[in-house]
């Protein structure tokens, strides 16, 4: 995975800048709350929610189980309908590929679609450095772009902004860009959306090039789909003469009736709709309607990994709908800049070490980015339990152990910084595997209980800094057992 974040800190020092910016948390609580709360009314209109929710969990089960058989499928069904496939190992070979496919064309400029495959491979930042100019058209996108920011959520990339800002941003960047913003914008959404559609129309109109991801694509068909709320995503699959779409393979269902599923749950566990504004679908090229040339490029970037591991491999269920953002209490005050990556919140803690490993500080930071609470999980609409996957991560970070890295087994060593936790763990394995020991263990902490500290000393003081320590019990559980119980039923 391109190291698009190179340089942040790991979580805890960047979500600490992060919550002590008040702008940033209030912008953060309003939008969250009234997209969550927006989600589960649309959610409980549909009386077989949990059916639809277990249909998607098998369906992409299912796919990620042969998912060799059905991504040779889609190349043979995209290559029949005109289209031309080509593979990408990791974001190197993928951004080669499409930077050399856009050269070939002789044109310097392209537009795109809302895509987070390429933003995870950097598609931008390598086009530029082969002098080709890549627009964003999504209005969120095009912000983070004029803004020269990052995006901090998986589907309002600008959800960290005010209007204020955004208003202030296009004063001053839109004119470098294109057209400019108009004389006296103010912030009222209308007239920020009326300035993006004039910026952008003009864009739309003299492309020849465009480039998109995918929310699904259909192998017995090679259908590829598109779903927004703007429609400037219609604006790029249609208009220009070349299309190139870069997805992951993970993105892959087996029939088109199983987008019957996927066209209920993701709207309103994204945008709380019933149905998408615009779904764009294509298949291949024709003659009469839309581009005259289309290239899929399919990526792996550290997926076919992720796919060997059998606990962490659920989260290639992900259908992008960031719905565990909007109810996870750690992102809501730490925002997405924190997590490094272009995928944060909960997913993103569970994503990101797979497909770039927990090799780098922050990597290994993100399983613990997290309280556990489990509301993600509650809410997905594939059923990812999240909760599960970060603690077989932390594991992986704290311990080591086996692992699949560009396709090759391999053993990783525990990160660093992680020594006491370790310890702490071997002497509670000694210590369950012992009952005599622990007995008399109990026993010592509950006759000493006055005298144990409200903090924890050492490296335990970042961990109490934050929690009460539980109170020790008068007397053990087994005492209290055998004192109640044993004498009437025999229990020992």
């Amino acid at each position: 995975m391109s190291g698009t974040f190179v340089g942040m800190p790991a979580f805890p020092e960047a979500a600490r800048t992060a919550v002590g910016n008040p702008t940033l948390r209030g912008n953060l609580r309003h939008a969250t709350h009234t997209i969550r709360d927006k989600r589960a009314r649309a959610v409980a209109e549909l009386d077989d929610w949990a059916a639809l929710r277990e249909a998607g969990r098998r369906i992409k089960d299912h796919t990620l189980r042969h998912l060799d058989r059905y991504l040779v499928q889609v190349e043979e069904a995209v290559t029949a309908a005109g289209g031309t496939v080509h593979w990408a190992a990791d974001a190197e070979e993928a951004n080669a590929i499409v930077a050399r496919l856009v050269k070939e064309t002789g044109e310097r400029e392209v537009v795109k679609v809302k895509s987070m495959a390429t933003q995870e491979i950097g598609l931008n930042e390598a086009l530029e450095a082969e002098g080709i100019h890549a627009y964003e058209t999504d209005l969120a996108e095009l912000i983070v772009q004029l803004g020269k920011d990052r995006p901090s959520h998986i589907l309002v990339p600008a959800i960290h902004r005010n209007r204020g800002e955004i208003r202030d941003i296009f004063r001053s960047e839109m004119g470098e860009w294109g057209r400019p913003a108009p004389e006296g914008l103010t912030d009222t959404p209308a007239e920020l959306a009326e300035a993006a559609r004039l910026h952008l129309r003009e864009k739309f109109l003299r492309a020849k090039v465009g480039i998109s991801g995918a929310n699904f694509v259909v192998a017995e068909t090679g259908t590829l789909v598109v779903v927004e709320s703007e429609g400037n995503g219609r604006m790029c699959l249609t208009l220009p003469e070349t299309l190139i779409s870069v997805v992951g393979i993970e993105k892959v269902v087996p029939r088109w009736q199983d987008l019957e599923v996927f066209l209920q749950t993701l709207p309103r566990s994204s945008t709380a709709e019933r149905m998408n504004p615009y779904t764009s679908m294509w298949t291949g090229t024709t003659d009469e309607d839309g581009p005259g040339t289309f290239h899929l490029v399919l990526l792996d970037n550290g997926r076919t990994d992720t796919l060997a591991d059998e606990v962490g491999r659920q989260a290639l269920r992900c259908i992008r709908c960031s719905a565990c953002l909007n109810v996870c209490p750690v992102y809501e005050r730490a925002g997405g800049h924190a997590y490094g990556s272009v995928y944060p919140g909960p997913i993103g803690a569970i994503l990101s070490p797979q497909l770039r490993g927990t090799g780098s500080e922050i990597d290994a930071s993100l399983p613990y980015a997290s309280s556990l609470c489990g509301a993600c999980y509650e809410v997905c609409p594939v059923a990812i339990d999240i909760p599960e996957v970060l603690v077989h991560l932390r594991e992986r970070v704290v311990q080591g152990g086996p692992a699949v890295r560009r396709g090759n087994r391999v053993v990783l060593r525990p990160a660093k910084g992680h020594a006491a936790e370790r310890a702490a763990m071997r002497a509670a394995q000694w210590a369950f595997t012992h009952p005599g020991a622990l007995r008399a263990g109990q026993r010592l902490a509950s006759r000493t209980r006055r005298f144990h500290p409200r903090t924890l000393p050492g490296p335990g003081r970042a961990w109490s800094g934050t929690r009460d320590l539980p109170e020790v019990p008068a007397e053990p559980f087994r005492d209290w057992w055998q004192r109640t119980r044993g004498g009437k039923d025999g229990a020992k």
